[in-house]
């Protein structure tokens, strides 16, 4: 006769799950705001949001207890805290974009706001697990919600964007189920750490252990291409351009980063090993991806002639960048990565940002209200709005002093002292392809005059809450000198505290 199982609720550690939890109660207290009251404006539900995203931040930071809990699926380790600081940061920042001035099909629901903290939570299970199963969980809950909150904006090319974003991401959960379904017959283990340890234990990355070896490749390959789509890498990048032409540019710039930087935490867990390794074929295809990553959406860029596809392709080049710190695997490269990544946030929100503020009512579908020729002499009519736009563009150019040159000059050195000459020679030399198309739509802004029935009404969409979002990512974006020392103090904390 079996033993009952006797379960401890203290060794669970409930409190790893608290911030998730959180924002799920979250998204049901919306759902349940809005069937007993239809009749609320959605500024009660931005209010909402927020409220439990700052409820959720608040009790990550509080956190204390021991790392692992719910039977080893939960870790809540330094990195986990750190990446979920800058998810629910990134989050807070978009949802105040949704109090625009002009009413916009999906702000009207409450299920959108709902949806969003879903995709919240999903993220932070993504980062604070190391186990394949709940890994997976996280990345469809929050990518499920994420299709259906783009076809909402309600366009036919937010129906496509949507469509576009769902089969590549079906695509790449199956890749994702099929990558671990080979690990768990390998190792008979889901769990990262397990992996890690069995293969290595097994020396099954050994050229002599050749069947082994060729099943261990075969999962990484499909692993790797799971990640790939969902960090937008080469060549899995082809749905980016049209997902973000599609989407609202807030929803853009959120797209831009909070899912990448969930898809890094899990890219760092899983690329350790094999990093460490030093095995040849894994370490090629991670450097070849890598570089073609930072290059080739650089070039195809430089012949944007919008400039929400050109921040697309931009994105895309940029992840390539964080993603070369994975690839160098030291202390100081993951702490870079995370450096980086904070101050791309803040760069790039800001410029998605200003594209959201000057959008009006009156686009049609599949025209386009941001090709260059659109913000031609814009300094004429709307100089403050130049100004600004043209600041995070120097900002995301990695011009000194403004936030990115930073980030960029700390990857660059992480790379040199690790001895990966190349790739530092790679990414400063792709910064200054970057600089070229940055600089186009600048010219634009201050050097022409404005085009026959241009418009005349910039920042038409602006409402306070979103001017006061723009204005923290500018303040941010030019005082971040003064911030770099104490963040890479804390950084550092983190990621050393997590083993990384």
């Amino acid at each position: 006769m079996m033993e009952p199982i006797s379960i401890n609720i203290d060794s669970l550690n409930l409190g790893t799950l608290a911030p998730m939890l959180i924002a799920i109660i979250g998204a049901i207290s919306i759902l349940l705001t809005d069937l007993f009251n239809k009749e609320k404006h959605k500024s009660l539900y931005v209010v909402l949001v927020v409220l439990f995203l700052v409820f959720d931040l608040f009790t990550l930071l509080a956190y204390s207890g021991e790392p692992d809990g719910m039977f080893d699926l939960m870790l809540l380790d330094g990195i986990a805290i750190l990446s979920q600081c800058i998810i629910i940061c990134g989050a807070i920042l978009f949802i105040f974009l949704s109090l625009s001035k002009l009413r916009f099909q999906e702000f009207r629901y409450a299920e959108f706001f709902a949806l969003y903290l879903f995709t919240i939570a999903g993220f932070q299970f993504m980062v604070s697990s190391d186990s394949l199963i709940l890994i997976f969980v996280g990345l469809e809950t929050a990518s499920l919600s994420l299709y259906t909150m783009i076809a909402m904006h309600n366009r036919m090319t937010s129906i496509e964007a949507a469509v576009k974003y769902f089969t590549m991401g079906a695509l790449a959960a199956a890749f994702f189920a099929f990558g671990a379904m080979i690990f768990y017959g390998l190792t008979g283990s889901l769990d990262l750490s397990q992996i890690s340890e069995i293969i290595v234990q097994e020396n099954f990355l050994s050229s002599e252990n050749y069947a082994n070896h060729v099943f261990v490749l075969t999962g990484f390959v499909f692993m790797f291409a799971a990640l790939g789509f969902k960090l937008s890498l080469f060549p899995y990048h082809v749905w980016v351009p049209d997902v973000y032409r599609g989407s609202s540019s807030a929803m853009a710039g959120f797209l831009s980063v909070v899912p990448k930087m969930a898809g890094f935490v899990v890219a760092i867990r899983f690329f350790e090993v094999f990093i460490a390794s030093d095995d040849m074929i894994i370490k090629t295809m991670l450097y070849t991806t890598i570089v073609a990553t930072i290059t080739i959406p650089n070039l195809i860029a430089l012949h944007q002639t919008d400039i929400k596809r050109m921040l697309a392709y931009s994105s895309i080049s940029n992840a390539g960048m964080a993603m070369a710190a994975v690839y160098i695997g030291t202390t100081q490269a993951t702490t870079a990565l995370f450096l980086y990544w904070i101050l791309f946030t803040i760069t790039n929100f800001g410029a998605f940002g200003m594209l959201w503020l000057n959008r009006g009512k009156e686009q049609k579908d599949y025209e386009s209200p941001y090709t260059f020729e659109k913000y031609s002499g814009l300094v004429q009519i709307s100089p403050f709005a130049a100004s600004i736009l043209a600041m995070f563009l120097f900002a995301l150019t990695g011009l000194p002093p403004f936030a990115l040159f930073w980030g960029k000059m700390y990857l660059v050195a992480s790379a040199v002292n690790a001895g990966q000459i190349a790739l530092a020679v790679i990414i400063v030399l792709n910064s200054a392809i970057a600089a070229y198309y940055y600089l186009r739509p600048i010219s634009y802004m201050f050097l022409k005059d404005p085009i026959e029935g241009a418009n005349k009404k910039f920042m038409q969409n602006a409402s306070t809450p979103m001017k006061s979002v723009i204005g923290l990512c500018v303040f941010l974006a030019i005082v971040s000198v003064l911030a770099i020392e104490p963040l890479l103090q804390v950084i550092t904390y983190y990621v050393t505290n997590a083993g990384f």
